[in-house]
């Protein structure tokens, strides 16, 4: 039996962390149509600015459940932000794999917001090493829809 992961059909869930990530950018590659004008961050990139110590607020558009499961630390919900927002402040918005991030990042662009869509998202935020907290403080845990999603890097869990 094969499986659709990203746009291409495997006979299992591609188990390299390297055909996990093509397939993470090939599906991110297929969504941003609507949302081409947005400008754009890659995880390496975002993780080595707030390494760096960059002011970021990260915008997690994910529902609840979702972000229940875990986040990037210190994001804000998209109601959370929009309570706090302030003009000026450089914003990075994501969600699964960057499809509903870029949708709202295009009405924080409207709005005249510096905003940025993270590549790939939180799936891609994994293949970088990154840290995700949940309830319970740091997590390799990460929402998924299924089993077509399931391509956060090994050694994070996979959660629908």
């Amino acid at each position: 039996m094969s499986v659709l992961f990203g746009t291409r059909w495997f006979s299992a869930r591609p188990t390299e962390d390297a055909a996990r990530l093509e397939a993470v950018d090939e599906m991110y590659e297929v969504y941003r149509r609507a949302f081409a004008a947005v400008p754009e961050v890659r995880a390496e990139e975002l993780k080595q600015r707030l390494e760096e110590g960059q002011r970021v607020v990260l915008v997690d558009v994910r529902g609840a459940e979702e972000r229940a499961v875990s986040m990037l630390p210190g994001a804000l919900s998209v109601e959370e932000y929009e309570a706090a927002a302030a003009p000026g402040d450089a914003v990075v918005v994501y969600c699964t794999i960057g499809a509903r991030s870029g949708n709202y990042a295009l009405e924080l662009m409207e709005r005249g917001v510096d905003v940025e869509n993270l590549v790939g998202s939180v799936l891609a935020w994994t293949h970088v090493g990154g840290e995700l907290v949940g309830e319970g403080g740091a997590t390799k845990r990460v929402h998924v829809y299924g089993a077509q999603w399931d391509l956060a890097a090994n050694g994070y869990e996979a959660v629908w």
